[in-house]
């Protein structure tokens, strides 16, 4: 049989196509990938970099054995929507337009826009989020789907409800299909936000369930089908509930000296990490375990901005990184990674690498065998170098975060480059007369950011904000501009960096709502009674304090009550509202909803015996307008430590940490 002749060139680009195709894997034998994202899994969350001592992540070292570490990971945003959409596209929020997790919500935007007005304290007009990942876009699971690959999502996904869903951006199956943004109720059976997917046991925890749905797809595909699986953990986001074993567990492990330290957090910790293993376990079995790809990432920084866990100590800590979750702080876009790529990386190894999540996209389409769509920008690299070991060659990545949220460390709406051992924040006309404001941080040798050094390298900053400059416009960026209604006498610059229950209060006379209060503080106290404190006013004979990061009311009994003083309209209920206080008062108490009738009053039953008590009820109504507190009818001081205010998709739409 006479062979037909090719071109040169053809040839040459069979050979092409056949190398990239072969990095790690047989011609005929495609490498299978498994994409595991937790949910605000901080960098110190783990026992991969030597932070923590409580928490225990075996499997996830178990995967760290078999391939390479990064110190170095970033995610694309310190919040999770915009990191995944990040993930799927290959492209920053700065293009993509994600910068919030607003993708459960109701409207839908597929273009960001300028807020059409902002507060006078505020000196920029802010952006509004996309809200859906466009189905439009050729995706990750689309591309990878066109080669030939089964694919499937597990867990959460965030970026739209149906017809934006994992089934319309290239999976075959998605499970437990849900557009929520968390584990809302909690992570134990039954699940209110998976509705759909029916428990097999009292009590089961759904990253349990996650991992054997992942696997029983995973066992049932054909024989030799490549595969690519997108684990995504609901792990470690709120609400932060747990095995009550493991609870237990911890409760016997922590040590109240340490940063963290509760045992909630560190049995949802394990919880996630079991599923690791269970992967990893399986894979092993399968005898498929030098042919598959493994990713293990955080899409976010961890969460200390809901402060308190229901141990009643802080969930985590990031140090000795600054900042966390909602933050463009380090603690908010370090994470850990590992990566297993067999025949590629080495195992037990680390780099140092700078990488970012937008790199997932490349990497994986150009090493897979599929190349890049044709006019489609595309702002992470191809990071094989890194995988084997060796150096990158990028000027820096970026970070798009034009968002001001109340969380510690937070900065006003910002942009940071990272380059070598330099991070530059532009933060968008925070400066005089409209001018940005930066702050510039080696942090290499400062990883908690505690030196700006702009003063020392001014030749730097002007280097590196011509970067962030040109990535703007590269991307077509819409971005914060001055607020035209903006009054200096409104703005609080002290307030930067801390969360909303630390900024100052208003220096003014007391003006209590309802009459004047018989009630004074104490003269052992050394807080002043203040009209408003974090948005709480009081009514009736009451008096507010804050103190000791505590919302400290006085009652003189009577008509008493306190009362959040502007709460917009928030949608999405039915709501649950979670509060931890403690009264050494007396009597009946009740809370009202809305406007107060007895048509929205709920009798609760406070426990007067001077302790701290963690309490839940359900707000019965689509949206809520109003909330008030009436503790007591006898005289007596009300401490409360935390309140929340969770929609029927468990993510929390109001909360206070005094």
């Amino acid at each position: 049989m006479k062979m037909k002749k090719i071109s040169m060139f053809a040839a040459l680009a069979v050979l092409a196509l056949a190398s990239t195709a072969c990095v790690a894997a047989a011609s005929d034998e495609l490498m299978n990938v498994i994409f595991i994202l937790a949910d605000d899994l901080g960098w110190s969350d783990t026992t991969l970099y030597g932070t923590t001592e409580l928490y225990q992540t075996p499997n996830i070292e178990r995967l760290a054995e078999r391939g390479m570490t990064f110190n170095r990971a970033y995610t694309n945003s310190p919040l999770c929507s915009p990191t995944r959409a990040s993930i799927l596209t290959g492209q920053t929020p700065a293009r993509h337009g994600s910068t919030r997790p607003k993708h459960h919500t109701g409207e839908v935007r597929l273009k960001p826009v300028l807020e059409p007005t902002a507060k006078p304290s505020s000196k920029v007009l802010g952006i509004q989020t996309v809200n859906r990942l466009d189905t439009a876009l050729p995706t990750l699971g689309k591309m990878i789907k066109k080669g030939g690959y089964a694919t499937g999502h597990f867990g959460k996904w965030h970026l739209g409800p149906e017809p934006y869903s994992p089934l319309e951006h290239g999976f075959d199956i998605d499970i437990p299909h849900t557009p929520a943004p968390g584990p809302g109720g909690g992570y134990l059976a039954p699940w209110k936000f998976a509705k759909k997917l029916q428990p097999q046991a009292d009590g089961e925890h759904i990253e349990d369930r996650m991992a054997k749905e992942a696997i029983r797809w995973m066992k049932d595909l054909p024989k030799n089908q490549p595969f690519f699986m997108n684990y995504w953990q609901f792990s470690v986001h709120a609400p932060f509930d747990a095995k009550p074993e493991l609870i237990e567990k911890y409760k016997k492990l922590v040590d109240p000296k340490s940063r963290q330290k509760s045992p909630t957090y560190a049995a949802m910790v394990e919880s996630c990490d079991d599923a690791v293993g269970s992967l990893l376990d399986a894979v092993d079995k399968a005898g498929i375990a030098d042919r598959t790809v493994i990713i293990f990432i955080s899409d976010n920084g961890g969460n200390v901005h809901q402060t308190i866990a229901p141990d009643g100590v802080p969930v985590t800590s990031n140090f000795p990184l600054s900042g966390g979750k909602a933050t463009i702080r380090e603690g908010g876009v370090r994470v850990p990674c590992v990566i297993v790529w067999p025949g590629v990386t080495k195992p037990g190894s680390r780099s140092n690498e700078i990488i970012q999540t937008a790199d997932f996209y490349p990497t994986l389409l150009e090493n897979l065998g599929m190349g890049l769509p044709e006019n489609y920008p595309v702002d992470g690299i191809n990071i094989m170098p890194a995988l084997k070991g060796g150096k990158l060659d990028r000027d820096g990545i970026f970070t798009y975060f034009p968002v001001g949220m109340p969380a510690p460390d937070w900065l006003p709406p910002s942009m940071s480059v990272y380059s070598g051992d330099w991070k530059l924040i532009r933060i968008f006309h925070g400066g005089e007369n409209g001018a940005h404001d930066y702050r510039l941080y080696n942090v290499v040798e400062d990883l908690g950011e505690k030196n700006d050094l702009k003063e020392a390298y001014p030749e730097v900053v002007k280097r590196l904000d011509g970067m962030i400059e040109e990535h703007i416009l590269d991307a077509g960026a819409v971005v914060p501009i001055p607020n035209p209604d903006f009054d200096p006498k409104q703005y609080h610059p002290e307030n930067i960096g801390k969360p909303l229950a630390q900024r100052n209060a208003a220096d003014k006379p007391v003006k209590r709502s309802g009459g004047q209060s018989k009630a004074k503080p104490s003269e052992e106290s050394q807080a002043e009674p203040s009209d408003v404190v974090d948005g709480w006013v009081a009514g009736g004979a009451c008096l507010l304090f804050q103190k000791e990061g505590q919302l400290v009311v006085k009652c003189a009994g009577g008509g008493s009550f306190f009362r959040v003083q502007k709460l917009k309209s928030l949608k999405g209920g039915p709501f649950t509202l979670r509060f931890r206080m403690k009264s050494n008062a007396s009597g009946k108490s009740s809370i009202f909803y809305n406007k107060p009738s007895r048509e929205t009053l709920i009798p609760f039953a406070f426990e007067h015996d001077g302790e701290f008590h963690e309490y839940k009820l359900e707000i019965p109504v689509e949206t809520l307008e109003a909330l008030r507190f009436n503790p007591s009818r006898s005289e007596g001081t009300i401490e409360v430590d935390w309140i929340r205010i969770f929609d029927k998709s468990g993510e929390t739409v109001r909360s206070w940490d005094f």
